[in-house]
């Protein structure tokens, strides 16, 4: 063993803990915007389109965050590469936290007009970015932590936060819509699931 080699620390768990808590916040904001563009967003934002007309611009800036997604991996990797993983994995869950708490406190369509679907998109690909990259971090910090031959076992470790955080957000909005009447629920009960991330995201610094 090469000297290099033994001075290595030893692969520490709360690395994998870190990495996939992490990917599930990250998820569990995002996916939550796709539950609120079939349910409410189309109402709330898009109110003067007709119905569909209303649902599509609704998930047409719910595809706002994927295509931010890879500028947001080729960004923060080379962020990672000169600043350090750990930096840029509290850069992004910061980031995703405050765009979709910030969704949970946007005015809608009928209290400030044209600006707030503007605001929305525009908070929609701060999410995306985000998004990116988090998951490109994870994975890195992942690979470089780990032991040569569990590479491959800890590196897909994010893809659990990923189908976590989608179910988390899922379940969130099924509480709300279960709960609440629609009135309550388009008027603010569908900001709850929103709020809660800034709790998840507190957590997760």
């Amino acid at each position: 063993m090469s000297e290099v080699a033994s001075r290595r620390p030893m692969f520490q768990p709360r690395v994998a803990f870190a990495a996939v808590f992490g990917t599930t916040i990250e998820w569990y904001d995002f996916a939550l915007y796709g539950t609120a563009a079939a349910l409410v967003f189309n109402k709330v934002y898009f109110p003067g389109s007709d119905p569909l007309v209303g649902t599509v611009l609704a998930y047409g800036t719910f595809a706002i965050g994927f295509l931010a997604r890879p500028l947001g991996g080729a960004y923060f990797g080379e962020k990672g590469d000169t600043k350090g993983r750990k930096s840029v994995l509290v850069t992004t869950l910061l980031l995703m936290g405050l765009a979709t708490t910030a969704i949970g406190l946007l005015p809608t369509y009928g209290q400030i007009g044209a600006a707030a679907p503007i605001l929305l998109t525009l908070l929609r690909f701060v999410q995306g970015f985000a998004a990116g990259g988090e998951k490109t971090g994870a994975l890195i910090i992942l690979f470089e932590n780990a032991p040569p031959k569990w590479r491959g076992l800890l590196t897909s470790l994010p893809a659990i936060g990923t189908g976590t955080g989608t179910l988390l957000s899922t379940g969130a909005f099924a509480l709300v819509t279960g709960l609440l009447p629609e009135d309550a629920l388009l008027a603010w009960g569908w900001r709850l699931p929103f709020l809660f991330s800034a709790a998840l995201t507190f957590f997760g610094l």
